[in-house]
This record gives C-alpha cells, sequence and structure tokens, in this order.
C-alpha cells in the first residue's frame, strides 16, 4: 500500500477502527431507520471523504476521543465518496447543508446538532448528547 493511501485511506474499510463501533451507513433506507431508532437512542453520522487529509484527520481525532457505547450512541459512518446519493438525501431529509467532513447528531427524528472540519470535536457532540 502507498504511503498516500496509509495516510488518508481509501475506501471506509481502510477508514474506520476497529475501536469505534461505527456502524456503516451503505443503503439509502436507512435512513428512516436512522431517524425511528433517535427516538430511544441518540445517532451520530459521520461524513467522510476517504480522498480528503481533513476529513481523515478529523475523523482519527475523533475516533481517538470517542469513548461511548452503543446504548448511548449508535454512530454511523459515511463515505461520501462511495454513497453520495446517501449524502444528498440526508441533506434533504434533515434540512442541512452538505460538508465534508460533517458530524450530524440525530435525537426525535432531526438534525439537532451538525458541525463539520475543525469543530468536529467529540467532547462538544457529548455535551449535546
Amino acid at each position: 500500500m502507498s504511503l498516500f493511501k496509509k495516510i488518508i485511506g481509501s475506501s471506509a474499510s481502510e477508514a474506520v477502527t476497529k475501536k469505534t463501533p461505527w456502524i456503516l451507513l451503505e443503503e439509502l433506507s436507512e435512513i428512516e431507520q436512522i431517524k425511528n431508532v433517535s427516538f430511544k437512542t441518540p445517532i451520530a453520522i459521520f461524513k467522510h471523504s476517504t480522498r480528503c487529509s481533513i476529513s481523515r484527520m478529523a475523523l482519527k481525532e475523533f475516533e481517538n476521543d470517542y469513548n461511548l457505547n452503543n446504548e448511548e450512541l449508535k454512530l454511523y459512518f459515511l463515505d461520501l465518496l462511495a454513497y453520495r446519493t446517501i449524502s444528498n438525501e440526508l441533506a434533504i431529509q434533515f434540512n442541512i447543508t452538505h460538508q465534508s467532513p460533517q458530524i450530524l447528531l440525530i435525537k426525535n427524528g432531526v438534525c439537532t446538532y451538525h458541525v463539520s472540519h475543525d469543530e468536529i470535536i467529540f467532547q462538544n457532540l457529548k455535551s449535546v448528547i
């Protein structure tokens, strides 16, 4: 694997780590499931570009600080390059502007918090859960 791919990553499977309980978001139909589940458990969606060094850095910092379990927060990962249609639908469904990287917090079927780039800080997300 090239040094560039080691640093940036080339796919969702290379981008995510085992210690963080990511659920890959790969189907449009999952958006409705996310809305429904969010009435019981808050859901975060991390929108990541596998070709962007800023996105990779935000992802790594988020993962390094992440310390919740699946009962406290369900954590979804969206590979923007592979699933741009899903990203577009998230923007429509939750009335947000698409950005990358970006994290969304879904509670009670609506997006209650969203930030992008260097504003993606796990402790800030945790404080609004």
